[in-house]
């Protein structure tokens, strides 16, 4: 095997194998596992997904504004 081959072989392995994290500080998961309704987990996780889509959206206006120069 070529070390290019071995190279991409390893950065497959590595990106495609699952990680187990916790992704919230210690007083947030607290309040958010003591809370009884959900409605602040919830919200999180709203504001999660917004925080998310946000990149994507400027990222496909971006490329949509370039297919659109291209073409003209």
């Amino acid at each position: 095997m070529h070390t290019k081959q071995i190279f991409w072989i390893l950065a497959l392995v590595v990106f495609l194998a699952p990680i187990d994290v916790e992704a919230q500080c210690a007083m947030c998961r607290a309040v958010l596992e003591s809370e009884s309704t959900g409605k602040a987990a919830e919200g999180i996780n709203n504001g999660i997904v917004y925080l998310m889509a946000v990149p994507y959206v400027l990222v496909a206006g971006l490329f949509y504004f370039i297919y659109r120069k291209m073409r003209a």
